[in-house]
């Protein structure tokens, strides 16, 4: 069983800051990719950043340069530094593993309950 635990959402004024956290635990062999994604009300679910082992990381376009994923790879953990919070940043934040929990197999795909991100005056 892998869980994936995310913390660190909350209301944030234009222009704040938030950190989110996401630690995975459980039967863990390799994490290869992790990553966030958001869904905001009435909208698809969308990556904000992704991170993988070799320690390459991808952003949507909407929040390059504002927000940063990264990772400790002994925890593991990922992080998601959010700067110059918008209005059209709040959604529910979902952390994405890609976990294998044996030698031999697949990388399967896991996801935490999600966090609640909203940014209001």
């Amino acid at each position: 069983q892998v869980q994936l635990v995310e913390s660190g959402g909350g209301l944030v004024q234009p222009g704040g800051s938030l950190r989110l956290s996401c630690s995975a635990s459980g039967t863990i062999f390799s994490i290869y990719g992790m990553g966030w994604y958001r869904q905001a009300p009435g909208k698809q679910r969308e990556l904000v950043a992704a991170n993988t082992i070799g320690g390459s990381t991808n952003y949507a376009d909407s929040v390059k340069g504002r927000f940063t994923i990264s990772r400790d790879n002994f925890k593991n953990t990922v992080f998601l530094q959010m700067n110059s919070l918008k209005p059209e940043d709040t959604a529910v934040y979902y952390c994405n593993a890609a976990i294998k929990t044996a030698a031999i197999g697949p990388h399967n795909e896991y996801w935490g309950q999600g966090t609640q991100v909203t940014v209001s005056s």
